[in-house]
């Protein structure tokens, strides 16, 4: 029973601790040295004036229901940045060119089966995806080994992210087997998307206008998927290192 309890109270003084780093980060956006105990010698910042304390008061109060919202998300940051952290270790002791060179050699080897077993078709799509691939993965390594959370959430992030997205949809766009299963799927996602989350402002009816799903429009469509995708998850990942720096 205590120990049940005492892991019980470890998990809310947890839960406390990452609530307040995120107030205390919600707070910092306007006021200075709000974060931990402030600054070493200054401490915390308060403001001196009345006017000071209801803006600070009232911003207090605004960041409440925002941390509210935040925190879930930071908590599936942290479960992304877990995964994350273990493969920048992998492709940090690779280095960009051992990347390249092993995701050319892994999609080499499927390419030579995919010339032994499948028709001439299949050996041309797995072909293109195996190029796709390896160019994107590349370039997610060599984002993310610049520096930087901001080139790592542009960058890295929709790098990866196009690498694991856009080769099958290369290959289907190459075979027409392949086409089948995933153009098919493509096109009952973008309706979903066209009737859901695109009907703001009107932005369904502009792509319907402007675009027509097919050949290259699906790598397009894709690669609009992935970007912004990538760029979510690396902002997850930022927010969980600001709840949890380590």
């Amino acid at each position: 029973m205590s120990t049940r309890s005492s892991r019980s109270g470890g998990v809310v003084d947890g839960i406390r601790i990452d609530l307040r780093r995120l107030h205390e980060s919600w707070m910092e956006l306007v006021f200075p040295r709000q974060r931990g105990s402030g600054h070493s010698v200054m401490g915390k910042w308060t403001p001196n004036t009345t006017g000071g304390w209801i803006a600070y008061r009232l911003w207090a109060a605004v960041g409440v229901p925002v941390v509210a919202v935040l925190y879930p998300l930071a908590l599936s940051g942290l479960m992304f940045r877990f995964y994350a952290s273990r493969i920048d270790r992998v492709a940090a002791g690779l280095g960009v060119a051992g990347v390249v060179v092993l995701a050319a050699l892994v999609w080499g080897v499927l390419t030579v089966a995919a010339h032994q077993v499948f028709s001439f078709d299949g050996f041309l799509a797995v072909l293109a995806a195996a190029v796709v691939a390896t160019i994107a993965a590349g370039l997610a390594v060599a984002f993310s080994q610049v520096g930087g959370r901001l080139v790592s959430v542009v960058f890295a992030y929709p790098s990866a992210m196009t690498a694991l997205f856009l080769p099958p949809v290369v290959a289907a766009l190459v075979s027409p087997t392949l086409g089948e299963v995933v153009l098919s799927g493509s096109d009952s996602l973008a309706i979903w998307l066209l009737d859901t989350v695109l009907v703001v402002g009107g932005l369904s009816e502009w792509l319907s206008d402007q675009y027509t799903l097919a050949g290259a429009a699906y790598l397009g469509m894709w690669f609009g998927i992935a970007v912004p995708l990538g760029w979510l998850i690396g902002s997850l990942v930022t927010l969980a290192g600001l709840v949890r720096p380590t």
